[in-house]
């Protein structure tokens, strides 16, 4: 995902052996903070709902490495942020509609996420904290320090990341459609059901 968007709002300071100089003189003169993910948002557990018990339906079902099937009941009200918990550490994605997150994940409600926040997580260094089994410690995830710009460059943000979005979600649903009459059509052509 290109988080250029993101990138093009933060201060620009020097940077030098892998850390920033004058950050504070940066977030204080331009109005940014740093604040832990705890003070922002909540990362809620998923539920867990194996594959052999999911009836195929309208909702995405989402892991730790995105969208892994579909489930006749949501258990979230979208849009959300789904963030890998077990597997894939760190994962982030964006879900625009209703969604069931299995117990491989953490969530971040509808009423806490927004596509500021999808673009900074995607910057944060989430640490693997099991050895055997790679995982995400929610205490360690939620001291993780990202950016938040004042009201003008948040709004500023959106307005230039919410068309985009929109776009996205119109190109995804249209794909799922095409998807969809290829799976109806593509049978009866093949049984000769119907013809070209």
């Amino acid at each position: 995902m290109n988080t250029e968007p993101y990138h093009s709002l933060l201060p620009h300071p020097v940077f030098k052996n892998n850390d920033y100089l004058g950050v504070t003189t940066i977030l204080t003169q331009g109005g940014w903070e740093k604040k832990p993910i705890k003070q922002i948002a909540t990362l809620n557990y998923g539920k867990a709902l194996k594959a052999e018990v999911r009836i195929p339906g309208p909702f995405p079902v989402y892991g730790s490495s995105g969208e892994v099937g579909s489930h006749e009941k949501a258990l979230v009200k979208g849009p959300g942020i789904v963030v890998g918990r077990k597997g894939n550490v760190g994962s982030i994605f964006w879900v625009n509609t209703d969604f069931y997150p299995i117990d491989t994940v953490y969530f971040i409600s509808a009423e806490e996420s927004s596509l500021f926040l999808y673009h900074a997580l995607q910057n944060v260094q989430f640490i693997n904290t099991d050895v055997a089994v790679p995982g995400l410690n929610r205490d360690m995830a939620y001291s993780r320090e990202i950016l938040i710009p004042d009201h003008k460059n948040y709004q500023r943000f959106l307005s230039e990341v919410q068309p985009i979005q929109k776009q996205i979600n119109n190109l995804q649903d249209y794909n799922n459609k095409l998807a969809q009459a290829r799976d109806l059509l593509l049978p009866k052509l093949m049984s000769g059901e119907l013809t070209v």
